[in-house]
């Protein structure tokens, strides 16, 4: 059986990116998107134009800085290898405590369709989400995903406009 990592969040945070299961190699490294051929981070970075720096501390610290969670769908699953097709027995993480504990989200956003599609069959219908909470899929980020960069990083700016309002949303209540 497989385990997921707990949520890098704290209580600034306006949105969370939801990917499925951590990698073989991030469980190994016990940091999300530990695989330097996932663009997760050069992603992240590249939202805001900034070098990608190294340090895990420094990325977690930079996430929280930009208001951005980040966690996964499932909180275990049985799976060979890293592959989201391989996935079985998957079992969500409570999404209801989360989201009583976190109000300041108000969007989530997927990091591909396999997480999207988890959420969907294994979360809404469970629970109730709090009105105005929005959903938006972006392309995964995954070395298996074989979208150019540059396209995905384009895709991936939608975010930049969900903070904008969101945060200046928070400043005026």
């Amino acid at each position: 059986m497989t385990t997921s990592f707990e949520p890098i969040i704290d209580k600034n945070c306006k949105i969370l990116i939801l990917g499925t299961m951590p990698s073989v190699m991030s469980l190994e490294k016990q940091q999300y998107y530990g695989n330097k051929r996932n663009q997760f981070w050069k992603i992240i970075y590249g939202l805001f134009n900034k070098e990608v720096e190294e340090d895990y501390e420094n990325r977690k610290t930079f996430l929280l800085n930009q208001h951005i969670a980040i966690w996964d769908v499932l909180k275990s699953c049985d799976r060979e290898g890293s592959s989201d097709s391989k996935i079985i027995n998957p079992v969500s993480n409570d999404f209801e405590t989360f989201f009583n504990q976190y109000p300041g989200i108000k969007t989530v956003f997927f990091n591909g369709s396999k997480a999207e599609e988890l959420f969907i069959k294994l979360v809404i219908g469970k629970m109730c989400f709090k009105e105005g909470l929005l959903f938006y899929r972006l392309p995964s980020t995954s070395p298996a995903n074989a979208i150019r960069f540059k396209d995905k990083l384009e895709q991936w700016k939608v975010i930049l406009s969900y903070l904008d309002s969101l945060i200046i949303a928070s400043k005026h209540l």
